[in-house]
Protein backbone atom coordinates (compact mmCIF):
# COMPACT_ATOMS: atom_id res chain seq x y z
CA UNK A 1 0.00 0.00 0.00
CA UNK A 2 3.07 2.23 0.34
CA UNK A 3 2.67 5.93 1.06
CA UNK A 4 -1.10 5.83 0.76
CA UNK A 5 -1.46 3.44 3.69
CA UNK A 6 1.13 5.32 5.69
CA UNK A 7 -0.88 8.53 5.19
CA UNK A 8 -4.29 7.07 6.01
CA UNK A 9 -6.01 7.91 9.31
CA UNK A 10 -7.04 5.94 12.36
CA UNK A 11 -10.21 8.03 12.28
CA UNK A 12 -11.03 6.25 9.04
CA UNK A 13 -11.49 3.06 11.03
CA UNK A 14 -13.73 4.70 13.57
CA UNK A 15 -15.77 6.79 11.14
CA UNK A 16 -16.56 3.73 9.06
CA UNK A 17 -18.33 2.22 12.07
CA UNK A 18 -20.22 5.29 13.28
CA UNK A 19 -23.81 5.45 12.06
CA UNK A 20 -23.20 2.67 9.51
CA UNK A 21 -25.44 -0.34 8.95
CA UNK A 22 -24.93 -3.87 7.78
CA UNK A 23 -26.72 -5.46 4.84
CA UNK A 24 -29.70 -6.32 7.01
CA UNK A 25 -30.07 -2.67 8.03
CA UNK A 26 -28.99 -3.28 11.62
CA UNK A 27 -27.01 -0.48 13.20
CA UNK A 28 -23.44 -1.41 13.99
CA UNK A 29 -22.05 0.18 17.10
CA UNK A 30 -18.38 1.11 17.51
CA UNK A 31 -16.15 0.11 20.35
CA UNK A 32 -15.84 2.16 23.52
CA UNK A 33 -12.10 2.36 24.05
CA UNK A 34 -12.13 4.85 26.86
CA UNK A 35 -13.20 8.39 27.46
CA UNK A 36 -12.75 10.65 24.46
CA UNK A 37 -13.00 13.55 26.86
CA UNK A 38 -9.58 12.52 28.15
CA UNK A 39 -7.99 12.94 24.72
CA UNK A 40 -5.05 15.29 24.68
CA UNK A 41 -5.20 18.48 22.68
CA UNK A 42 -1.43 18.57 22.22
CA UNK A 43 -1.80 18.46 18.44
CA UNK A 44 -4.63 21.03 18.22
CA UNK A 45 -6.13 23.89 20.14
CA UNK A 46 -9.18 23.40 22.32
CA UNK A 47 -11.22 25.58 19.93
CA UNK A 48 -10.18 23.68 16.78
CA UNK A 49 -10.01 19.98 17.57
CA UNK A 50 -8.65 17.73 14.83
CA UNK A 51 -10.86 15.14 13.19
CA UNK A 52 -9.00 12.52 15.21
CA UNK A 53 -10.49 13.94 18.40
CA UNK A 54 -13.87 14.52 16.77
CA UNK A 55 -13.99 10.93 15.61
CA UNK A 56 -13.09 9.68 19.08
CA UNK A 57 -15.84 11.83 20.59
CA UNK A 58 -18.37 10.33 18.18
CA UNK A 59 -17.16 6.86 19.09
CA UNK A 60 -17.64 7.63 22.77
CA UNK A 61 -21.13 9.05 22.28
CA UNK A 62 -22.24 6.09 20.20
CA UNK A 63 -20.73 3.61 22.62
CA UNK A 64 -22.76 5.07 25.47
CA UNK A 65 -25.92 4.30 23.51
CA UNK A 66 -25.14 0.57 23.30
CA UNK A 67 -27.99 -1.55 24.58
CA UNK A 68 -28.04 -5.04 23.14
CA UNK A 69 -27.13 -6.94 19.98
CA UNK A 70 -29.80 -8.57 17.87
CA UNK A 71 -31.63 -10.87 20.31
CA UNK A 72 -31.69 -13.78 17.85
CA UNK A 73 -27.90 -14.14 17.97
CA UNK A 74 -27.66 -14.32 21.76
CA UNK A 75 -24.76 -11.87 21.68
CA UNK A 76 -24.42 -9.01 24.12
CA UNK A 77 -23.35 -5.50 23.14
CA UNK A 78 -20.55 -4.42 25.42
CA UNK A 79 -18.52 -1.21 25.42
CA UNK A 80 -14.98 -2.48 25.67
CA UNK A 81 -13.43 -0.51 28.45
CA UNK A 82 -11.88 -1.43 31.77
CA UNK A 83 -12.45 -5.01 32.83
CA UNK A 84 -14.37 -5.92 29.68
CA UNK A 85 -11.38 -5.03 27.52
CA UNK A 86 -9.03 -7.02 29.75
CA UNK A 87 -11.30 -10.03 29.37
CA UNK A 88 -11.37 -9.93 25.56
CA UNK A 89 -7.74 -9.09 24.71
CA UNK A 90 -6.24 -12.47 25.75
CA UNK A 91 -8.60 -14.27 23.36
CA UNK A 92 -7.60 -12.24 20.31
CA UNK A 93 -4.67 -12.85 18.03
CA UNK A 94 -1.60 -11.12 19.46
CA UNK A 95 -1.29 -8.58 16.66
CA UNK A 96 -4.98 -7.66 16.86
CA UNK A 97 -4.74 -7.30 20.65
CA UNK A 98 -1.77 -4.95 20.22
CA UNK A 99 -3.75 -2.86 17.74
CA UNK A 100 -6.70 -2.58 20.13
CA UNK A 101 -4.36 -1.48 22.91
CA UNK A 102 -3.06 1.28 20.62
CA UNK A 103 -6.66 2.44 20.13
CA UNK A 104 -7.02 2.61 23.90
CA UNK A 105 -3.91 4.78 24.25
CA UNK A 106 -5.11 7.16 21.54
CA UNK A 107 -8.52 7.49 23.19
CA UNK A 108 -6.74 8.50 26.39
CA UNK A 109 -4.61 11.08 24.61
CA UNK A 110 -1.39 9.07 25.03
CA UNK A 111 -0.28 9.72 21.46
CA UNK A 112 3.47 9.32 21.97
CA UNK A 113 3.07 6.03 23.81
CA UNK A 114 0.61 4.90 21.13
CA UNK A 115 3.13 5.86 18.44
CA UNK A 116 5.87 3.85 20.16
CA UNK A 117 3.61 0.80 20.22
CA UNK A 118 2.53 1.37 16.61
CA UNK A 119 6.21 1.62 15.60
CA UNK A 120 6.81 -1.78 17.17
CA UNK A 121 3.68 -3.31 15.63
CA UNK A 122 4.47 -2.30 12.03
CA UNK A 123 8.09 -3.32 12.56
CA UNK A 124 7.02 -6.77 13.76
CA UNK A 125 4.28 -7.08 11.11
CA UNK A 126 5.24 -4.88 8.13
CA UNK A 127 2.43 -6.45 6.06
CA UNK A 128 -0.36 -5.53 8.54
CA UNK A 129 -2.18 -2.83 6.56
CA UNK A 130 -4.53 -1.69 9.32
CA UNK A 131 -1.56 -1.17 11.62
CA UNK A 132 -0.09 1.15 8.99
CA UNK A 133 -3.33 3.15 8.97
CA UNK A 134 -2.88 3.81 12.66
CA UNK A 135 0.85 4.42 12.45
CA UNK A 136 0.58 6.95 9.64
CA UNK A 137 -1.85 9.23 11.43
CA UNK A 138 -0.01 8.99 14.72
CA UNK A 139 3.03 10.33 12.88
CA UNK A 140 0.94 13.15 11.41
CA UNK A 141 -0.67 14.09 14.72
CA UNK A 142 2.75 14.71 16.28
CA UNK A 143 3.40 17.72 14.04
CA UNK A 144 0.07 19.11 12.86
CA UNK A 145 -3.70 18.81 13.17
CA UNK A 146 -5.25 16.22 10.90
CA UNK A 147 -7.59 18.15 8.66
CA UNK A 148 -9.46 15.31 7.02
CA UNK A 149 -10.16 11.62 7.40
CA UNK A 150 -7.47 9.79 5.48
CA UNK A 151 -5.11 12.76 5.14
CA UNK A 152 -4.21 12.16 1.50
CA UNK A 153 -4.88 14.11 -1.72
CA UNK A 154 -8.24 13.41 -3.32
CA UNK A 155 -6.58 12.04 -6.43
CA UNK A 156 -4.73 9.38 -4.44
CA UNK A 157 -7.82 8.53 -2.40
CA UNK A 158 -9.85 8.00 -5.58
CA UNK A 159 -7.12 5.86 -7.13
CA UNK A 160 -7.15 3.52 -4.15
CA UNK A 161 -10.85 3.62 -3.34
CA UNK A 162 -11.35 -0.12 -3.69
CA UNK A 163 -8.44 -0.85 -1.35
CA UNK A 164 -9.66 1.69 1.18
CA UNK A 165 -13.17 0.24 1.07
CA UNK A 166 -11.77 -3.23 1.74
CA UNK A 167 -9.86 -1.92 4.75
CA UNK A 168 -12.96 -0.08 6.00
CA UNK A 169 -14.93 -3.33 5.81
CA UNK A 170 -12.18 -5.25 7.58
CA UNK A 171 -12.05 -2.66 10.36
CA UNK A 172 -15.87 -2.60 10.63
CA UNK A 173 -15.99 -6.35 11.14
CA UNK A 174 -13.17 -6.31 13.68
CA UNK A 175 -14.86 -3.60 15.72
CA UNK A 176 -18.25 -5.26 15.46
CA UNK A 177 -16.78 -8.51 16.79
CA UNK A 178 -15.34 -6.58 19.74
CA UNK A 179 -18.64 -4.93 20.67
CA UNK A 180 -20.96 -7.92 20.17
CA UNK A 181 -19.70 -10.62 22.52
CA UNK A 182 -20.91 -14.12 23.39
CA UNK A 183 -21.94 -14.29 27.05
CA UNK A 184 -19.58 -16.18 29.33
CA UNK A 185 -20.32 -19.92 29.21
CA UNK A 186 -22.60 -19.74 26.17
CA UNK A 187 -22.18 -22.07 23.17
CA UNK A 188 -23.25 -22.01 19.52
CA UNK A 189 -26.52 -23.91 19.07
CA UNK A 190 -24.89 -26.53 16.81
CA UNK A 191 -23.09 -28.09 19.81
CA UNK A 192 -25.75 -30.25 21.47
CA UNK A 193 -23.08 -32.44 23.05
CA UNK A 194 -19.36 -32.96 22.59
CA UNK A 195 -17.41 -36.00 23.71
CA UNK A 196 -14.47 -35.43 26.02
CA UNK A 197 -12.41 -37.12 23.28
CA UNK A 198 -12.73 -33.88 21.30
CA UNK A 199 -10.34 -31.64 23.18
CA UNK A 200 -11.18 -28.57 21.10
CA UNK A 201 -13.92 -27.29 18.81
CA UNK A 202 -14.08 -24.53 16.19
CA UNK A 203 -16.99 -22.36 15.08
CA UNK A 204 -16.84 -19.85 12.21
CA UNK A 205 -19.26 -16.91 11.96
CA UNK A 206 -19.03 -15.73 8.35
CA UNK A 207 -21.09 -12.58 8.98
CA UNK A 208 -18.50 -11.32 11.46
CA UNK A 209 -15.39 -12.76 9.79
CA UNK A 210 -14.54 -14.55 13.06
CA UNK A 211 -13.26 -17.97 14.03
CA UNK A 212 -13.91 -19.03 17.63
CA UNK A 213 -11.68 -21.67 19.23
CA UNK A 214 -13.05 -23.57 22.24
CA UNK A 215 -11.45 -25.79 24.81
CA UNK A 216 -13.81 -28.68 25.55
CA UNK A 217 -14.29 -29.07 29.30
CA UNK A 218 -17.24 -31.46 29.08
CA UNK A 219 -16.79 -34.29 31.59
CA UNK A 220 -16.98 -37.87 30.37
CA UNK A 221 -20.50 -39.33 30.45
CA UNK A 222 -21.22 -41.72 33.33
CA UNK A 223 -24.01 -43.65 35.05
CA UNK A 224 -25.38 -45.00 31.79
CA UNK A 225 -26.10 -41.57 30.27
CA UNK A 226 -25.32 -41.09 26.61
CA UNK A 227 -24.20 -37.48 26.68
CA UNK A 228 -24.11 -34.38 28.81
CA UNK A 229 -24.55 -30.68 28.20
CA UNK A 230 -21.53 -29.19 26.40
CA UNK A 231 -19.10 -27.18 28.47
CA UNK A 232 -16.94 -25.13 26.13
CA UNK A 233 -14.50 -22.41 27.17
CA UNK A 234 -13.75 -19.77 24.56
CA UNK A 235 -9.96 -19.47 24.29
CA UNK A 236 -9.45 -17.95 20.83
CA UNK A 237 -11.25 -15.32 18.76
CA UNK A 238 -9.66 -14.59 15.37
CA UNK A 239 -10.36 -12.51 12.27
CA UNK A 240 -10.76 -14.67 9.15
CA UNK A 241 -11.47 -14.38 5.44
CA UNK A 242 -13.94 -16.52 3.48
CA UNK A 243 -14.65 -17.08 -0.22
CA UNK A 244 -14.39 -14.31 -2.80
CA UNK A 245 -18.04 -14.94 -3.76
CA UNK A 246 -19.15 -15.42 -0.15
CA UNK A 247 -20.62 -18.55 1.43
CA UNK A 248 -22.96 -21.48 0.60
CA UNK A 249 -20.62 -23.41 -1.67
CA UNK A 250 -22.44 -25.47 -4.31
CA UNK A 251 -20.03 -26.26 -7.11
CA UNK A 252 -16.34 -26.81 -7.67
CA UNK A 253 -14.63 -23.54 -8.51
CA UNK A 254 -17.47 -21.26 -7.37
CA UNK A 255 -15.13 -19.49 -4.91
CA UNK A 256 -17.59 -19.89 -2.03
CA UNK A 257 -17.02 -21.24 1.46
CA UNK A 258 -19.22 -24.22 2.43
CA UNK A 259 -21.66 -24.11 5.32
CA UNK A 260 -22.18 -27.03 7.67
CA UNK A 261 -20.64 -29.33 10.27
CA UNK A 262 -17.20 -30.63 9.39
CA UNK A 263 -14.17 -32.27 10.97
CA UNK A 264 -10.47 -31.60 10.52
CA UNK A 265 -9.04 -34.52 8.56
CA UNK A 266 -5.28 -33.83 8.49
CA UNK A 267 -2.53 -31.27 8.98
CA UNK A 268 -0.43 -30.40 5.92
CA UNK A 269 3.30 -29.73 6.13
CA UNK A 270 3.92 -26.09 5.12
CA UNK A 271 7.16 -27.10 3.41
CA UNK A 272 5.11 -28.99 0.84
CA UNK A 273 2.71 -26.09 0.21
CA UNK A 274 2.94 -23.00 -2.01
CA UNK A 275 3.47 -19.66 -0.24
CA UNK A 276 -0.24 -18.87 -0.77
CA UNK A 277 -1.13 -21.12 2.19
CA UNK A 278 1.28 -19.58 4.68
CA UNK A 279 2.50 -21.60 7.65
CA UNK A 280 0.24 -24.60 7.16
CA UNK A 281 -3.22 -25.95 6.40
CA UNK A 282 -5.92 -27.99 8.11
CA UNK A 283 -8.20 -29.70 5.54
CA UNK A 284 -11.83 -30.39 6.49
CA UNK A 285 -14.11 -33.14 5.18
CA UNK A 286 -15.96 -31.14 2.55
CA UNK A 287 -18.04 -32.43 0.89
CA UNK A 288 -19.54 -34.22 3.89
CA UNK A 289 -22.35 -36.80 3.47
CA UNK A 290 -25.03 -34.09 3.63
CA UNK A 291 -23.24 -32.13 0.90
CA UNK A 292 -23.02 -35.28 -1.23
CA UNK A 293 -26.76 -35.90 -0.77
CA UNK A 294 -27.41 -32.39 -2.03
CA UNK A 295 -25.20 -32.77 -5.08
CA UNK A 296 -22.52 -30.32 -4.00
CA UNK A 297 -19.14 -30.66 -5.67
CA UNK A 298 -15.57 -29.51 -5.13
CA UNK A 299 -12.86 -30.35 -2.64
CA UNK A 300 -9.76 -28.94 -1.00
CA UNK A 301 -11.46 -26.72 1.60
CA UNK A 302 -8.88 -25.89 4.25
CA UNK A 303 -8.21 -23.64 7.19
CA UNK A 304 -4.91 -22.06 6.19
CA UNK A 305 -2.60 -19.06 6.52
CA UNK A 306 -1.56 -16.18 4.26
CA UNK A 307 1.32 -15.56 1.87
CA UNK A 308 4.35 -13.69 3.18
CA UNK A 309 3.35 -10.33 1.72
CA UNK A 310 -0.07 -10.33 3.44
CA UNK A 311 -0.85 -10.27 7.13
CA UNK A 312 -4.54 -10.99 6.55
CA UNK A 313 -6.81 -11.10 3.53
CA UNK A 314 -9.96 -9.12 2.83
CA UNK A 315 -13.17 -10.44 4.45
CA UNK A 316 -14.07 -12.18 1.16
CA UNK A 317 -10.92 -13.09 -0.74
CA UNK A 318 -10.24 -16.84 -0.77
CA UNK A 319 -11.11 -19.56 -3.28
CA UNK A 320 -13.46 -21.02 -0.66
CA UNK A 321 -11.13 -21.77 2.25
CA UNK A 322 -11.17 -20.13 5.69
CA UNK A 323 -8.02 -18.00 5.93
CA UNK A 324 -6.34 -16.76 9.13
CA UNK A 325 -3.22 -14.71 9.73
CA UNK A 326 -0.14 -16.88 10.05
CA UNK A 327 0.37 -16.14 13.78
CA UNK A 328 -3.26 -17.09 14.50
CA UNK A 329 -3.01 -20.25 12.41
CA UNK A 330 0.19 -21.25 14.22
CA UNK A 331 -1.72 -21.08 17.50
CA UNK A 332 -4.52 -23.16 15.99
CA UNK A 333 -2.04 -25.74 14.70
CA UNK A 334 -0.52 -26.08 18.16
CA UNK A 335 -3.90 -26.75 19.77
CA UNK A 336 -6.25 -28.82 17.62
CA UNK A 337 -6.22 -32.52 16.80
CA UNK A 338 -7.09 -34.15 13.51
CA UNK A 339 -10.22 -36.32 13.13
CA UNK A 340 -11.69 -35.33 16.52
CA UNK A 341 -11.97 -31.53 16.12
CA UNK A 342 -15.34 -30.38 14.76
CA UNK A 343 -15.53 -27.24 12.62
CA UNK A 344 -18.91 -25.53 12.34
CA UNK A 345 -19.15 -22.93 9.55
CA UNK A 346 -22.34 -20.85 9.77
CA UNK A 347 -23.63 -17.71 8.08
CA UNK A 348 -24.26 -16.40 11.60
CA UNK A 349 -23.77 -18.16 14.92
CA UNK A 350 -26.48 -18.17 17.57
CA UNK A 351 -25.33 -18.42 21.19
CA UNK A 352 -27.25 -19.97 24.10
CA UNK A 353 -26.67 -21.29 27.58
CA UNK A 354 -25.88 -25.04 27.34
CA UNK A 355 -28.93 -26.03 29.38
CA UNK A 356 -31.19 -24.47 26.74
CA UNK A 357 -30.21 -27.38 24.49
CA UNK A 358 -31.11 -30.07 27.05
CA UNK A 359 -34.64 -30.79 25.78
CA UNK A 360 -33.59 -31.05 22.15
CA UNK A 361 -30.62 -33.27 23.00
CA UNK A 362 -32.69 -35.57 25.20
CA UNK A 363 -35.38 -35.97 22.53
CA UNK A 364 -32.83 -37.07 19.95
CA UNK A 365 -31.09 -39.30 22.49
CA UNK A 366 -34.36 -41.21 22.95
CA UNK A 367 -34.33 -42.05 19.23
CA UNK A 368 -30.66 -42.98 19.32
CA UNK A 369 -31.20 -45.23 22.33
CA UNK A 370 -34.05 -46.95 20.51
CA UNK A 371 -31.74 -47.61 17.53
CA UNK A 372 -29.04 -48.94 19.87
CA UNK A 373 -31.45 -51.25 21.71
CA UNK A 374 -32.98 -52.57 18.48
CA UNK A 375 -29.59 -53.38 17.01
CA UNK A 376 -28.40 -54.88 20.28
CA UNK A 377 -31.43 -57.17 20.29
CA UNK A 378 -30.65 -58.30 16.75
CA UNK A 379 -34.08 -57.27 15.40
CA UNK A 380 -33.07 -56.55 11.80
CA UNK A 381 -36.58 -55.88 10.54
CA UNK A 382 -37.28 -53.17 13.09
CA UNK A 383 -33.73 -51.86 12.71
CA UNK A 384 -34.28 -51.13 9.03
CA UNK A 385 -37.07 -48.72 9.98
CA UNK A 386 -34.42 -46.35 11.41
CA UNK A 387 -32.78 -45.95 7.99
CA UNK A 388 -33.82 -43.50 5.29
CA UNK A 389 -34.79 -44.60 1.80
CA UNK A 390 -32.19 -42.09 0.55
CA UNK A 391 -29.37 -43.75 2.49
CA UNK A 392 -26.03 -43.52 0.69
CA UNK A 393 -22.43 -44.40 1.49
CA UNK A 394 -19.89 -43.92 -1.30
CA UNK A 395 -22.42 -44.79 -3.96
CA UNK A 396 -24.02 -47.67 -2.06
CA UNK A 397 -27.73 -47.40 -1.37
CA UNK A 398 -29.47 -49.01 1.61
CA UNK A 399 -29.99 -52.35 -0.14
CA UNK A 400 -26.29 -52.51 -0.95
CA UNK A 401 -25.30 -51.39 2.57
CA UNK A 402 -27.63 -53.66 4.50
CA UNK A 403 -25.54 -56.87 4.27
CA UNK A 404 -22.84 -55.05 6.22
CA UNK A 405 -25.33 -54.22 8.99
CA UNK A 406 -26.56 -57.83 9.05
CA UNK A 407 -22.97 -59.07 9.34
CA UNK A 408 -22.34 -56.77 12.31
CA UNK A 409 -25.39 -58.17 14.10
CA UNK A 410 -24.56 -61.81 13.33
CA UNK A 411 -20.90 -61.38 14.30
CA UNK A 412 -21.93 -60.42 17.81
CA UNK A 413 -21.54 -64.15 18.59
CA UNK A 414 -24.76 -64.38 20.49
CA UNK A 415 -23.97 -61.41 22.73
CA UNK A 416 -26.81 -58.99 23.13
CA UNK A 417 -26.71 -55.35 24.02
CA UNK A 418 -24.66 -52.37 22.82
CA UNK A 419 -23.09 -49.42 24.57
CA UNK A 420 -22.52 -46.08 22.87
CA UNK A 421 -19.50 -44.31 24.29
CA UNK A 422 -17.89 -40.92 23.70
CA UNK A 423 -20.98 -39.53 22.04
CA UNK A 424 -20.95 -36.22 20.15
CA UNK A 425 -24.12 -34.64 18.75
CA UNK A 426 -23.86 -31.68 16.39
CA UNK A 427 -26.97 -30.33 14.75
CA UNK A 428 -27.31 -28.40 11.50
CA UNK A 429 -30.43 -26.50 10.55
CA UNK A 430 -31.30 -24.92 7.23
CA UNK A 431 -34.25 -26.11 5.15
CA UNK A 432 -33.94 -29.48 6.94
CA UNK A 433 -32.84 -30.60 10.40
CA UNK A 434 -29.69 -32.76 10.36
CA UNK A 435 -27.78 -34.43 13.20
CA UNK A 436 -24.12 -35.44 12.92
CA UNK A 437 -23.55 -38.24 15.46
CA UNK A 438 -20.16 -39.71 16.39
CA UNK A 439 -19.74 -42.51 18.95
CA UNK A 440 -17.91 -45.67 19.88
CA UNK A 441 -20.12 -48.75 19.36
CA UNK A 442 -19.13 -51.37 21.93
CA UNK A 443 -20.76 -54.74 22.60
CA UNK A 444 -21.98 -55.04 26.18
CA UNK A 445 -19.23 -56.35 28.43
CA UNK A 446 -16.45 -55.55 25.91
CA UNK A 447 -13.83 -52.84 26.31
CA UNK A 448 -13.24 -52.10 22.63
CA UNK A 449 -15.48 -51.39 19.68
CA UNK A 450 -15.79 -49.42 16.46
CA UNK A 451 -15.94 -45.64 16.08
CA UNK A 452 -18.88 -44.67 13.89
CA UNK A 453 -20.34 -41.51 12.41
CA UNK A 454 -23.96 -41.28 11.39
CA UNK A 455 -25.93 -38.52 9.67
CA UNK A 456 -29.58 -38.35 10.63
CA UNK A 457 -32.27 -36.21 8.97
CA UNK A 458 -35.74 -35.38 10.20
CA UNK A 459 -38.20 -36.82 7.69
CA UNK A 460 -41.94 -36.38 8.34
CA UNK A 461 -41.10 -35.55 11.96
CA UNK A 462 -39.07 -38.75 12.41
CA UNK A 463 -35.30 -39.05 12.59
CA UNK A 464 -33.82 -41.31 9.89
CA UNK A 465 -30.20 -42.34 9.16
CA UNK A 466 -29.06 -41.37 5.65
CA UNK A 467 -25.34 -42.11 6.14
CA UNK A 468 -23.40 -44.46 8.36
CA UNK A 469 -19.67 -45.14 8.31
CA UNK A 470 -16.39 -44.53 10.07
CA UNK A 471 -14.82 -41.07 10.49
Amino acid sequence: MGALITAALLALLFSSCVARKDNAGVALEPVNLGSAAQASTSATSADQPSLLHSALAKVQDAAQDLTSARPSTGLQSRPLSGEALKEVLPKLGRAEARLIDIYRLISQGEHRQALAQADALVRDHPNFQLAHLVHGDLLSVQVRPVSQIGDVPDTKARAALDQLNVLREESRRRLRALTERPPEGSVPTQFLSLSSQSRHAIAVDASRSRLYLFENQTPAASNGTLAGAPKLRLIGDYYISVGLQGIEKQLEGDKRTPLGVYYITSSLNPESLPDLYGVGALPINYPNPLDVQRGKTGSGIWLHGTPREQFVRAPQASDGCVVLSNPDLEHLLSMVQIRTTPVVIAPELHWVRPEVLDTERQRFEATLQAWRDTKGQGDLQRLKDFYSGRFQNQGRNLAQWWPKVEAEVHNANGQRGLELKDLSLLQWRDNQDTMVVTFGEVAMGQSRGTTKRQYWARENDQWKIFFEGTP
